[in-house]
């Protein structure tokens, strides 16, 4: 994936090595943020409308979630289309992309 790789060479160029432990921290970290900018702005889901997310928190989401892929030695771009396989046969299946556990739970 060419963002991946654009992750890998920033955080090689300017020493942001990290090992996968913290880079998934940080990649909750990052979430937590973007949550809470959907959380305030749409008054805790009470004005859906008023929803808004900057489009900074998920830049930050999405490089963490590359920098972690890069540290756990996965290519996210397979990963990305193993995903999209199972959610196609989950909607082939069940007419769900839902995993089972959310579709009974």
């Amino acid at each position: 994936m060419q963002a991946q790789d654009r992750v890998a060479r920033f955080c090689e160029e300017h020493d942001l090595d990290g090992d996968p432990e913290y880079r998934i921290l940080d990649l909750a970290a990052e979430v937590g943020e973007v949550a809470g900018d959907a959380a305030k702005s749409s008054a805790y889901g009470a004005d859906p409308d008023a929803l808004t997310v900057s489009e900074d928190e998920l830049g930050d989401a999405l490089f963490s979630l590359l920098a972690a892929a890069e540290s756990l030695d996965i290519d996210a771009e397979v990963a990305l289309e193993t995903s999209l396989a199972k959610y196609e046969r989950r909607l082939e299946a069940t007419g769900d992309a839902g995993s089972e556990d959310k579709r009974t739970g």
